[in-house]
C-alpha cells in the first residue's frame, strides 16, 4: 500500500500542519460536516487508504492530553465500522511500538462540551474518545472498499467543560474565529482560565502527533 495514496482528513489547520510535516496530504474539514464529507468524498478518486488524524476529546475517564489512540474500530449515529483481522493485528502492533491505546472511537456530529455529555457517551457506546471526523471517513472507506485508520491524541479530558468561547465554529480554513471568540471572551470573562488550560491541552495533543504521524509510513507501506 503506497503512502502517497493515503489521505488524512483533519478538523484544524494545526492538526493538518501536523499531517504534512510527516509526508501525508491532509484535508481540513473544519469541524463542518457538510465540508469534511464532500472532501473526503472528492478525495477518494485518489485514496486507497483514508486516516481520520487530529486531536479528540477524552471520554474514557483514564486518558490524559497528550495519550495518542490508534483505531480502526470506529462507532457513528448509523453503525460502526471495524478493520479485518489481517489489519487489525497491525494496527496493534503499531499501536504496541507506539504506546497508543488501541480501542473504538466515537464519530459525533457534535462537539460534547460537558463532562456529563461524555460519561453518558462512554457509558452508552464504551469508545475511548470523540471527534467529528472519523465517522465520515469510516463511512467513506467502506463504501470505497478501502480500508481507514483513525490516528487521534487526546485534548480535553472526560472532566473537562468546554467554555463557550471554545464552541464557536472554525473558520472554513479550519482556523479560529478569532473575531467571534474574543468577542465572546470580553462578554464572559471567567472562561479565561479554561481556555488557557484547554491551550496548553490542545498543544500537548498537537505535539504527541508528530511521531506517531511519522511510525504509520510503515503500516501503510507495508502491503
Amino acid at each position: 500500500m503506497s503512502t502517497l495514496a493515503t489521505v488524512f482528513t483533519t478538523g484544524l489547520a494545526a492538526e493538518a500542519k501536523v499531517a504534512r510535516a510527516a509526508g501525508f496530504p491532509a484535508l481540513i474539514g473544519a469541524g463542518n460536516h457538510e465540508q469534511t464529507t464532500a472532501l473526503v468524498d472528492h478525495a477518494l478518486e485518489r485514496a486507497k487508504c483514508l486516516v481520520s488524524f487530529g486531536v479528540a476529546g477524552a471520554l474514557a475517564p483514564g486518558l490524559r492530553p497528550g495519550d495518542v489512540i490508534l483505531s480502526g474500530d470506529v462507532i457513528g449515529d448509523d453503525g460502526r465500522w471495524r478493520p479485518t483481522d489481517d489489519f487489525h493485528t497491525r494496527i496493534l502492533d503499531l499501536a504496541w511500538q507506539i504506546g497508543a491505546f488501541e480501542g473504538p472511537v466515537l464519530g459525533s456530529r457534535t462537539i460534547l462540551s460537558t463532562e456529563v455529555a461524555k460519561r453518558g457517551a462512554w457509558r452508552k457506546t464504551g469508545a475511548l474518545a470523540v471527534d467529528m471526523e472519523s465517522a465520515v471517513v469510516a463511512r467513506a472507506a467502506d463504501a470505497a472498499g478501502i480500508p481507514f485508520l483513525v490516528l487521534r491524541a487526546i485534548a480535553d479530558p472526560a472532566m473537562r467543560e468546554l467554555p463557550p468561547a471554545a464552541l464557536i465554529p472554525l473558520a472554513e480554513n479550519g482556523t479560529p474565529a478569532l473575531a467571534r471568540v474574543l468577542a465572546e471572551v470580553l462578554r464572559r470573562p471567567r472562561q479565561i482560565p479554561t481556555l488557557l488550560a484547554l491551550a496548553r491541552e490542545m498543544q500537548q495533543a498537537l505535539a504527541a502527533l508528530a511521531a506517531p504521524a511519522r511510525a504509520l509510513r510503515g503500516l501503510l507501506a507495508t502491503p
